[in-house]
């Protein structure tokens, strides 16, 4: 057996479509276009639901370099929702019919506008503060975008440093480091059981959690330049609206920032070239050491039933119990 190297993290190749979200009890695991969904059950039992992936890129166009990152992300918004939703149903937190297509829009409305909230108009407002304070400059000048994504950078970190206390979370962030491992073991070409696979890394270059450090980098970079530019063609004499015109900006940019952080993570994970791999490959390894904890065998157990489940390969090698939960297993 191989054992991972950190030349292995730093310069990984992705020779398959295999990714994957952590979720209540359980693992989402996606293979092209289907999702396995498996979760541990109060009695111990291991169910499993396959479904197809919800695609917002069906369209030839939508398919195209720089053009995809923003459907895609909405696309997987959704289908983490609806896993997440199934989740909760399967373990008995939450009870009552799957959710419906208009309360699934209402609650990827109210996600993306949180979102907004929190990473978009809080720290604007409080580089604000930071000029009202004089320790800023006013919004054209470089200081008072630097004051923005300082606070960003420090509000996104905090936020997951405070939520990996809460226990629930914490099992969330220890299956995240099952699905981790278990595609590093496919990859890898080791035995499909949890032994092999929780000797695995619980880091991947190919993480979500970078997607998310390269969104965030992007912006802070996009709002730097963009904004200040903008404003020495039109500034509005009213502060007010000044305010509201660059936060409005701001938004509409997520679309060109998600579309140029999802073909940097795509290019990322193909990067042979050691100084480069490295530099865009390790701040989000050392991100995941805050999303990702060391699984148990039980986790483990369950993130491989939803890789060969996603994958239709054979049973993986575990002692526990597992039945499907619908007909639809295997079906598409």
């Amino acid at each position: 057996m191989r054992l991972l190297t950190l030349k292995d993290l730093l310069f990984a190749s992705a020779p398959c479509a295999v990714g994957g979200q952590a979720v209540l009890e359980g693992i989402m695991m996606r293979a092209g276009n289907r999702i396995a969904v498996a979760v541990r059950m109060p009695d111990g039992n291991i169910a499993v639901k396959n479904m197809p992936w919800f695609s917002l890129t069906r369209a030839a166009v939508l398919q195209k370099p720089f053009v995809r990152g923003f459907p895609i992300l909405l696309e997987t918004m959704i289908n983490g929702i609806k896993t997440l939703n199934l989740s909760a149903r399967l373990t008995g937190t939450e009870e009552g019919e799957e959710i419906k297509s208009w309360h699934l829009a209402l609650t990827l409305a109210f996600s993306i506008g949180m979102a907004l909230v929190l990473f978009v108009v809080l720290p604007h407002l409080f580089s604000v503060g930071m000029q009202w304070l004089g320790i800023s400059g006013d919004l054209n000048s470089v200081s008072f975008h630097a004051w923005d994504g300082l606070f960003k950078f420090a509000l996104f970190i905090g936020y997951i440093a405070a939520i990996s206390f809460l226990p629930d979370i914490y099992r969330v962030f220890q299956y995240h480091g099952a699905e981790h491992k278990a595609i590093w073991a496919y990859e890898r070409e080791v035995p499909l059981n949890a032994r092999s696979a929780l000797e695995m890394s619980r880091l991947h270059p190919r993480c979500g959690t970078t997607f998310l450090l390269f969104v965030l980098s992007i912006a802070i970079l996009l709002h730097t330049i963009t904004v200040p530019m903008g404003l020495l063609l039109w500034t509005p004499e009213n502060p007010a609206l000044k305010h509201t015109m660059v936060i409005c900006f701001k938004l509409l940019l997520m679309v060109p920032i998600s579309a140029i952080a999802y073909e940097l993570i795509k290019f990322s994970s193909r990067i042979t070239q050691p100084i480069a791999g490295a530099v865009l490959r390790t701040p989000g390894l050392l991100l995941q050491l805050l999303t990702t904890r060391e699984p148990d065998e039980s986790q483990m157990e369950v993130a491989l039933v939803a890789l060969k489940e996603a994958l239709y390969t054979d049973a993986p090698e575990i002692d526990t119990p597992v039945y499907q939960c619908l007909e639809e297993a295997h079906a598409g």
